[in-house]
């Protein structure tokens, strides 16, 4: 088990920038892979973007390709998702999670994480 705190979320307006950090105590971080998802009011959560164990293949699903970049540091126990052009759409609450599984497959199903952070609102103004 390992517990898990976002950070970074916030008001822009639509064409800018914010990082979103995940950090992690509690477990060994590198046994995980992390995932973000986001979840806006009246939806379901949505899958975001996924990072391999050792940082080396990162996953994003088709609505953020090309303008969020997810990375980690697991000497910082952190990862972080760079989110670039952002659109109103991208507005809501944002989770990041911890999950166990090794294949990659199973990376944009929320019920294949074991552990979730508390999330971090971001608003996209137009």
């Amino acid at each position: 088990q390992v517990q898990l705190e976002e950070s970074g979320g916030g008001l822009v307006q639509a064409g800018g920038s914010l990082r979103l950090s995940c950090t992690a105590s509690g477990g060994t971080f590198s046994n995980y892979v992390i995932g973000w998802f986001r979840q806006a009011p009246k939806n379901e959560r949505e899958f975001v973007s996924a990072i391999t164990r050792e940082g080396r293949y990162p996953y994003y699903s088709e609505s953020v390709q090309g303008r969020f970049t997810i990375s980690r540091d697991n000497a910082k126990n952190t990862v972080y998702l760079q989110m670039r052009d952002l659109k109103p759409e991208d507005t809501a609450v944002y989770y990041c999670a911890a999950g166990g599984f090794w294949s990659m497959s199973y990376s944009r199903r929320p019920t294949r994480y074991d552990d979730w952070g508390q999330g971090t609102q971001v608003t996209v103004s137009s």
